[in-house]
């Protein structure tokens, strides 16, 4: 049986995430784990070291009450983890899903990358709650988790819709290319309407790379659409999902290292951060 792994906390996004899961288990006949990390800490908060802080003076009261609270920050950890799981639990089997919660310790991308071994597809949030006001960029964890697994991510924007439309940024590259292949396979997409968007020039090159992309999606109840629109790709792109807002937007996930992302930033990174619908990266 296929089996999504879909990843909450306690930021805003984690009622989309849940929506999306239930979304794409319905298509894809798959049940879903439900996964929940309380995150580790460093070494030494981890063993209630608060030693360092003699040297400023701190009574030994002070410093047990430093670990009390620090052992009561943990159980509340655990119990507001306890609490996604089973709302969110619940919202999945309302809607006929079967679901398995899973409660974990560790490392957030680590243990992700670790379960989505037994998995087909990774959903997790735009955001973490540590980033929950950062509106102008992505949570750390999601570029981690789309380079460092081999899996297709679905990254949630904080409102969702059921997807109407399939949006495909295209650029002819081996990525992109994926991303084609998998909408023409996957049950995901089955009987939505295909948008192929194009950014640069109107040439030879760029109908030929169009033309292939549309013998992949050929059999389709409905014939693709093309656009090819002569300006940046991050505005093209961004134009076209303003237009779509009910739409879902497939692309390839990073085609370039992380240190040449450094440099010259990465249009994955841009549409994550900027378009406000679900965003389907493909390896």
């Amino acid at each position: 049986m296929n089996r999504i792994l879909a990843c909450i906390d306690a930021s805003a996004y984690a009622s989309s995430v849940v929506d999306l899961a239930a979304w794409a288990a319905t298509r894809l006949r798959a049940e879903v784990e439900l996964l929940h990390v309380v995150q580790r800490k460093d070494a030494v908060a981890a063993r209630n070291d608060h030693s360092g802080a003699i040297g400023l003076g701190v009574k030994s009261e002070l410093l047990e009450e430093l670990t009390r609270i620090e052992e009561a920050s943990g159980r509340l950890a655990v119990e507001e983890g306890r609490i996604l799981l089973d709302a969110g639990v619940t919202r999945l089997r309302t809607a006929g899903v079967d679901v398995k919660p899973l409660h974990r310790h560790g490392g957030i991308v680590e243990t992700i990358v670790e379960r989505e071994a037994d998995a087909d597809l990774v959903i997790i949030g735009k955001r973490g709650a540590s980033g929950e006001f950062a509106t102008d960029h992505i949570g750390s964890k999601v570029e981690r988790v789309a380079r460092g697994g081999t899996l297709p991510v679905l990254v949630a924007s904080r409102e969702v819709s059921t997807p109407k439309t399939v949006v495909v940024a295209y650029d002819g590259s081996s990525a992109a290319q994926k991303a084609v292949a998998f909408v023409a396979s996957s049950p995901l997409f089955t009987g939505l309407p295909v948008h192929l968007v194009m950014a640069g020039p109107d040439n030879a090159t760029r109908r030929s790379r169009l033309d292939a992309a549309l013998a992949s999606l050929s059999g389709r109840p409905e014939a693709p659409q093309c656009f090819l629109v002569d300006d940046g790709a991050e505005k093209v792109i961004g134009d076209h999902m303003l237009q779509h807002r009910d739409a879902i937007l497939v692309m390839g996930a990073y085609g370039h290292s992380p240190l040449r992302t450094l440099i010259v930033g990465s249009t994955t990174t841009t549409m994550i951060r900027t378009v406000h619908v679900p965003v389907l990266l493909v390896r």
